[in-house]
């Protein structure tokens, strides 16, 4: 009889454990998603702007994404 209650003692021993284990591991996620959630507004509120369809299409003909005569084309249609 006694081997039996240490038995269980054991086990609920390693359950609690492990159960506080994942405890300790949600807040640690918890607080990481927080800070990372405040460190990106905050890095975007530092940019101050977003960019504009220009830039962004100036960029791609840069990058040679598009040829000269699409970069006129979608520059005459975002102007209209």
């Amino acid at each position: 009889m006694m081997g039996n209650y240490y038995g269980n003692m054991f086990s609920w021993g390693l359950g609690g454990g492990i159960m506080m284990i994942i405890f300790w591991a949600a807040i640690i996620l918890f607080i990481v998603w927080i800070v990372r959630e405040v460190s990106g507004r905050n890095n975007s509120d530092k940019i101050g702007h977003r960019k504009s369809t220009l830039e962004i299409l100036e960029e791609r003909y840069a990058k040679g994404e598009i040829d000269k005569k699409e970069f006129e084309e979608k520059k005459k249609d975002l102007s209209n």
